[in-house]
């Protein structure tokens, strides 16, 4: 298999799939707190090698129902791009039963509804969506490329089309001024675009980013551990009835959750509750990581 760049980012959830690089970087490239695909240039890979690819997953990797589509935003790539790579999939790989890739909101909406539908049709099975936050001047300070209802009408196009919908939200992200209004809105926005699933991450300040450099001069401080478990709970407290499964197993949180909401809301707050009042092991520092 051909990779390219200095990255190659997966979803946890997509450890066992077939991993087929069809763009290079991120069509974005701006927000502030990433530094993934700083030195890449957003380029699309040569048809060629996506096909030789694609003959080298046929012949060796029978036993992978999964495929995920990499890098930073496949879904920016025209509709007969799409088309024609979910066709070849089809073909070459016909055991494939999810075929899974990351969607920026303006990527999504640059889609017509009969255009994810088509996508949807071919085999597209699921969208990965960073949201990080539900709250305008966070989104505006981080350079997310979209408002609140940008990703909201985004997430409501995927879900239309029968997609599976998982969204990413960034405990930390708005700095301590800004905690609490972001982790509301988040909670939210979040409950407005209804999706199957939200991950939860926390904010782990890299070096070279914008961001970085801001906490470096005092100018953004990051929430402590007490500040970042009390927006988890604001979070979660503000999707009201929102049905989607929760989780918060990523190595950077302090404290796992894996949930189901609405049903389990109770017990997670709970849980979070007896964290903040220090009757909970949490993830020590050392063992976080992105």
């Amino acid at each position: 298999m051909d990779y390219q760049g200095a990255h190659l980012i997966r979803q946890p959830s997509e450890a066992g799939s077939i991993i087929l690089q069809v763009t290079v970087g991120c069509s974005h490239n701006r927000c502030t707190f990433c530094g993934t695909y700083k030195e890449e240039q957003f380029r699309r890979k040569d048809e060629a090698i996506i096909a030789a690819d694609l003959d080298f997953a046929a012949r060796y990797c029978r036993r992978q129902t999964r495929i995920f589509l990499a890098d930073g935003d496949v879904l920016i790539l025209p509709q007969h791009r799409l088309r024609r790579l979910l066709l070849d999939i089809k073909e070459k790989l016909p055991w494939v039963k999810r075929v899974s890739l990351y969607a920026n909101a303006r990527a999504i909406r640059s889609k017509s509804p009969q255009d994810l539908d088509e996508l949807a049709a071919l085999g597209l099975d699921r969208v990965y969506m960073g949201l990080e936050s539900g709250h305008d001047p966070t989104l505006e300070a981080i350079c997310k490329g979209s408002d609140a209802a940008g990703l909201i009408a985004a997430g409501r196009a995927v879900r239309r089309a029968g997609l599976f919908l998982s969204a990413t939200a960034l405990l930390g992200i708005a700095g301590a001024e800004h905690s609490p209004a972001h982790a509301e809105a988040t909670g939210r926005v979040l409950a407005a675009m209804g999706p199957n699933q939200v991950g939860i991450l926390t904010l782990m300040l890299l070096p070279g980013t914008p961001l970085e450099e801001d906490a470096r001069r005092g100018r953004f401080i990051l929430p402590d551990q007490a500040g970042l478990l009390e927006e988890l709970r604001l979070m979660i407290a503000n999707m009201g009835d929102l049905r989607c499964q929760v989780q918060s197993n990523h190595p950077s949180n302090y404290l796992e959750i894996n949930a189901r909401l609405p049903k389990d809301r109770d017990k997670v707050l709970a849980d979070i509750q007896r964290a903040l009042a220090g009757e909970t092991r949490l993830r020590p520092d050392r063992l976080r990581a992105l």
